[in-house]
This record gives C-alpha cells, sequence and structure tokens, in this order.
C-alpha cells in the first residue's frame, strides 16, 4: 500500500468538484430525487413508483437506438411486461380511496 498523504485527498476532492461529468451525474441526481418526492406528495407510493418504472422501457429504447447496442428478444420481452403493468398501474386513480369506519 501506498503512504497515505493527505494532499492527495485534497487533489482526489479538487478533481471531482471539478469533473464535469460527476457535477452533472450529481446535479441530474438531486433534480430526479426532487421530481420523485413531488411526486409522492401528490399521489401514492404505490401508483409513484410502479409509473417510474417506465424509465427501463425508455432506457432499452436510447441503448438499442443510440448507442446501437444489441437487445435480445427476452429483454424486449421484459420491455412489453413492463409496458403493459405500466399501463395497468396508469389506468388506476393516483390516489387511494379512504376507508370511513362507518357513521360517526
Amino acid at each position: 500500500m501506498p503512504d497515505f498523504h493527505a494532499s492527495s485527498t485534497l487533489i482526489y476532492a479538487a478533481s471531482l468538484l471539478t469533473n464535469g461529468w460527476i457535477v452533472i451525474g450529481t446535479a441530474l441526481l438531486v433534480i430526479w430525487m426532487v421530481a420523485q418526492l413531488s411526486m409522492l406528495t401528490w399521489a401514492d407510493l404505490t401508483y409513484v413508483l410502479p409509473v417510474t418504472a417506465a424509465v427501463y422501457v425508455v432506457t432499452a429504447l436510447l441503448s438499442r437506438f443510440f448507442l446501437d447496442e444489441h437487445v435480445s428478444s427476452i429483454r424486449w420481452a421484459g420491455v412489453v411486461v413492463i409496458s403493459c403493468a405500466v399501463l395497468l398501474v396508469v389506468e388506476s386513480s393516483p390516489r387511494a380511496q379512504k376507508i370511513k369506519d362507518g357513521p360517526a
């Protein structure tokens, strides 16, 4: 193991803060978190999580057409299953109905 120097840690931290890809990735992560939390303010978790699963469909499409990756037929079948599940969830109400206990 090489010797530990405090200056190398500072250089490493500075390179993390000045790397454009890391800054952009962190900003996108913050945006995603704020969007996720804001969705939870108007819809139930059982609605939000399946709807956000649509990102898997987008990922498969982008990887196929922009990155020219080979997507096997079993993966496309998985994309179809996810799409059908998302459609089922989208057809339901975003808020669950409150159950009344009876007359007050």
